[in-house]
């Protein structure tokens, strides 16, 4: 199916082409959202007529979303989670958490602007990019903890889940002196 994009779609094409896409892809996703019309004669025509008012309004979100840019990059979202001795989450952290505390932080950002190939199951800080507009994306970092105190610890640098280990070869000598200990093995 061809459409004409309304808005620049990654990987597909600028505002005003007309690109050949999936069916699927068009009807569940371009069309409903706003992001194409269909290629016939009428909206072509359509398009042209509109092209200056499309082309302004997106400007305008443009500006909006490179204000915004300019405060949200960089910055850092604390999310505490209940984990596991290794820093294994118990649950996830998905694009509707970050969303949540990304609002509560003072920043409109809506769940679909958040690109996270997978949810997020680890301790740690997590670098998130955050897509404002087709044509401004920033960076935050979401700091994973399981108390304030670690997610202070964590942003100094601190690696929380740390534990110290023993080789097997301090283990072969402890448990020799152990066995030694008891009389029952000569070393």
């Amino acid at each position: 199916m061809e459409v004409i994009l309304l808005e620049r779609v990654a990987k597909l094409g600028q505002m005003g082409e007309t690109v050949k896409v999936r069916s699927g892809y068009a009807r569940n996703f371009l069309l409903p959202r706003g992001k194409a019309l269909r290629a016939t004669e009428g909206n072509k025509k359509h398009f042209e007529q509109q092209r200056a008012q499309l082309e302004a309004r997106n400007l305008e979100r443009r500006k909006e979303a490179e204000a915004v840019a300019e405060k949200l990059n960089g910055q850092s979202f604390v999310l505490l989670r209940q984990s596991g001795e290794t820093g294994v989450l118990y649950g996830s952290v998905s694009t509707r958490d970050l969303a949540e505390v990304m609002t509560q932080g003072g920043f409109t950002v809506d769940r679909n602007q958040i690109v996270l190939n997978a949810p997020i199951k680890t301790l740690g800080l997590h670098t998130v990019p955050v897509a404002l507009h087709p044509e401004v994306e920033v960076t935050v970092t979401a700091n994973i903890a399981r108390s304030p105190e670690e997610a202070e610890r964590q942003a100094r640098g601190e690696a929380v889940t740390a534990r110290e280990e023993t080789s097997l070869d301090d283990l072969g000598l402890e448990v020799g002196a152990a066995l030694a200990d008891a009389g029952d093995v000569e070393l």
